[in-house]
């Protein structure tokens, strides 16, 4: 069976958000036009504790988009984001969640990030997302969301890497582009890995 997965479609990645994505409400009615044409739906949403270690706030002296050591593992510093029963962090709000099945939380340990929708960025801990779709007997994941150059990437990385035939849908992804050509090199590692950029 296949799946759409839908990637972090929440408020603080979408133009006038804590960590805006250039475009990022475009992906909205593209996800909606989907969702009918699957029969399950998963949802990733950042869900990040108040003091988590990639905030700006939480690193006196240091940038957005800097880069730090969090417990051993590169870190680039991000604006506070999609705080665990925030505005920041509920779905965008024109998206068709009546349309999702479930829903994935990630980014919970306040010392370690999660771009993946199946594991933390270490890989020491799995969010679940795996499991679930063993137990729906899904085969074939497709992915839409934000942001291209980081939860988008990672998961289909994750996805790939899984055994899960992995398909990305440029007409549903924005990024963040911290450098110029993130996005462009993105898509060429999801796609070297394995995945089908469509």
């Amino acid at each position: 069976m296949k799946a759409l997965l839908l990637i972090d479609i929440q408020n603080d990645f979408l133009p006038g958000g804590a960590l805006a994505v250039r475009n990022g409400d475009e992906v909205v009615p593209v996800a909606n036009k989907l969702i009918p044409g699957y029969e399950l739906v998963v949802a990733t949403q950042d869900w990040h504790p108040m003091e988590h270690g990639s905030f700006v706030s939480q690193h006196p002296g240091r940038n957005v988009g800097d880069l730090l050591d969090l417990n051993g593992l590169d870190q680039v510093v991000w604006p506070d984001h999609c705080v665990q029963g925030t505005t920041g962090a509920e779905f965008a709000p024109r998206l068709n969640t009546e349309g999702i099945h479930h829903v994935i939380q990630k980014g919970t340990d306040p010392y370690i990030d999660s771009y993946s929708g199946f594991f933390d960025n270490a890989r020491q801990k799995a969010t679940g997302l795996e499991t679930y779709l063993r137990e729906k007997d899904v085969d074939e994941v497709h992915i839409v969301g934000l942001a291209t150059d980081y939860c988008v990437k990672f998961t289909a990385l994750d996805a790939v890497d899984l055994g899960f035939q992995t398909v990305v849908l440029t007409e549903g992804i924005r990024g963040v582009e911290l450098s110029e050509g993130d996005c462009e090199s993105a898509i060429e590692e999801m796609q070297t890995a394995g995945t089908r950029i469509e």
